[in-house]
């Protein structure tokens, strides 16, 4: 038998593996598409559409693994999270389907009109899904009102100031990700102009995680407590800086994927300061996980689940990246 505390931290765990592999690879995704917005020729729009065009489905396979494992896990958490959070959600969903429309047909269109439709439909919904995921991050992070089994708000708690900046620096965050996705996939030009990009917004994405940090710890002293203790936080700063300093050399070095890797370990330090600020509440400012889990024999049984699927998935999507590995050309060249 497995000790209920440990059943409730290898959940909690599943989930946030799920969500952070969901983050970065997705991420990259929507990034290439957001700076559609800086990209207006047609055959570089050609080039990064197909860089992720046979990736990108496989990516979201990982939301639906952290819905999923949300719901079963932690079905109090999930009632109270998706009611709080009802609009966002829905709208980043809206947005992901617009994105995955037009990558599948905008290169089929019959005219350039249409092609432009598909590409603003594009850019609209990588916009629209990165926007709404900061939000849900923003609402989560101030806090969300419940009486520990439903949400007592009115709906619009995820409205706020902090809420809509944490959405605006995220879709600058998954530009930078898809500015160094095209430094790797892509050469000549469009590889040069991503280069400046990804200078750009490195540091604008610093810039609004440093205000991301001190605005969060703000809002409850708890956060600042954990985030500020020397071991624990002072080791996610030595990690990042060292990061941030890899990734301006990276921008210079032979390999072109250095510079990705570098950002996404950004994220992976940004999702460790979050999952330390917030542990043990899965629902802050009260709910724990262990208050909001299943029962001991359902937890059990999803985690079985989950130690066939997180491996199997990763497998898959690693193959994928395998099979289609190598530098996207414009159309009529070899790679």
């Amino acid at each position: 038998m497995i000790p209920d505390e440990l059943l409730h931290l290898l959940g909690a765990a599943a989930l946030a593996f799920s969500i952070l592999t969901y983050v970065i690879l997705d991420g990259t995704d929507l990034g290439v598409g957001i700076l559609f917005a800086a990209n207006h020729r047609d055959e570089d729009r050609h080039i990064m559409g197909m860089s992720i065009l046979p990736i990108w489905d496989g990516n979201e396979t990982w939301l639906v693994l952290g819905g999923g494992g949300l719901i079963a896990l932690f079905p109090a958490a999930y009632s109270i999270f998706l009611t709080a959070t009802y609009v966002p959600i829905f709208l980043m969903l809206f947005g992901l389907i617009f994105r995955a429309v037009a990558l599948e047909y905008r290169d089929g269109a019959a005219t350039r009109e249409r092609r432009r439709l598909f590409d603003l439909a594009l850019l609209g919904g990588s916009v629209l899904a990165a926007f709404c995921q900061g939000v849900v991050l923003g609402a989560l992070l101030q806090g969300i009102s419940h009486d520990g089994q439903q949400y007592s708000g009115n709906g619009w708690g995820w409205l706020s100031g902090f809420s809509l900046f944490c959405g605006a620096s995220l879709v600058v965050g998954y530009a930078l990700m898809g500015a160094c996705w095209l430094i790797w996939r892509t050469q000549g030009d469009i590889q040069r102009t991503a280069r400046r990009q990804a200078r750009g917004l490195a540091a604008l994405t610093l810039v609004l995680l440093a205000v991301a940090v001190l605005w969060t710890v703000q809002l409850n002293a708890s956060y600042g407590e954990r985030l500020f203790h020397l071991p624990v936080g002072g080791s996610l700063l030595v990690l990042l800086a060292l990061l941030v300093v890899g990734f301006h050399r990276a921008l210079t070095a032979r390999h072109d994927f250095l510079p990705l890797f570098a950002v996404l370990g950004w994220f992976i330090v940004a999702f460790a300061g979050i999952l330390v600020a917030v542990y043990p509440m899965v629902i802050p400012p009260s709910l724990t996980f262990a208050q909001a889990s299943s029962s001991p024999s359902s937890q059990s049984f999803i985690l079985l689940g989950f130690a066939v699927l997180i491996p199997f998935t990763l497998a898959y999507s690693t193959y994928g990246y395998w099979v289609f590995r190598g530098k996207v050309t414009p159309r009529g060249q070899d790679r």
